[in-house]
């Protein structure tokens, strides 16, 4: 099978923080994440990051820092081999080289190989792209311009401390909260069923509003009361962290309201690429 057929559903799936991997590639506008090599690769520090400049797949700075992208398109149906292709194309880079481009990548290993997986997913979510630079870059009028430009798109976002892989946003003049789940989807399904058919899916200041798929998890959404900041969702959403986890644990039968309120949740998703 050629490699652009093969298509892999959950495509970080083993990897540690596998819902901040698809929060990252998804949701999150300007974020950065820790990752290392293996020993085979190098044992190197790698740089996650949402997006770079000119959308490159990665980029190896002139400082030796080495940085990939989750946010750019998808050569193959592996989302994981392509950002691992573009890695390794940047390992083996000089310094001051960014990865333009990386083709149809061939046969080869994914992240889940190139990675030391007893390296956690460290998130930190940015406020300005200017982590693109080498500290020592002299920020000419021009390039701080076009940082500028750059951060005008960014969506202000945090990561909740409360539980793990989710995000308080604000779009416009709306608050959310988007968690991204690593359960399997039909856990997921069945228990934010549950608790809709019971009238108990959202928790104090906020409103179960649905659901993304992407690559592969559920991320279910809650609108929050305007003019919500992210400390005030801490709270709630830690209390209401055990109800959700109980109703994914029940095994059994949904009762015919928890059917209806999934029948409602599946017809009203949205699959992210």
């Amino acid at each position: 099978m050629a490699a652009h057929d093969l298509f892999v559903l959950r495509p970080f799936e083993g990897l540690p923080g596998e819902p901040d991997w698809v929060a990252l590639r998804e949701l999150v506008p300007a974020a950065t994440a820790t990752a290392r090599t293996t020993a085979e690769h190098g044992s190197r520090d790698v740089v996650v990051t949402t997006v770079l400049p000119n959308g490159w797949p990665a980029l190896h700075r002139a400082d030796g820092t080495v940085l990939v992208a989750l946010q750019t398109g998808t050569s193959s149906g592996d989302a994981s081999r392509d950002v691992a292709t573009a890695l390794l194309l940047a390992l083996d880079a000089e310094p001051g080289t960014a990865i333009e481009h990386t083709g149809l990548p061939t046969p080869g290993p994914r992240l889940q190989d190139v990675l030391d997986l007893d390296v956690s997913f460290e998130v930190t979510v940015q406020e300005s792209f200017a982590y693109w630079l080498d500290p020592s870059t002299e920020v000419t009028p021009e390039l701080g311009a076009a940082i500028e430009e750059a951060d005008a798109g960014i969506i202000d976002t945090r990561r909740l401390a409360a539980v793990g892989s989710a995000y308080w946003c604000r779009m416009g003049a709306r608050e959310y909260v988007r968690w991204a789940q690593g359960e399997d989807e039909q856990v997921v399904l069945d228990g934010l069923a549950r608790l809709h058919g019971r009238r108990e899916s959202g928790f104090d200041g906020a409103k179960f509003i649905g659901y993304f798929r992407a690559a592969g998890i559920v991320v279910p959404v809650w609108e929050l009361a305007r003019g919500s900041e992210a400390e005030d969702v801490e709270g709630p959403l830690a209390q209401f962290a055990p109800a959700l986890a109980a109703a994914m644990a029940d095994t059994a039968p949904l009762d015919a309201n928890a059917r209806r309120a999934r029948a409602g949740l599946v017809a009203r998703q949205v699959t992210l690429r």
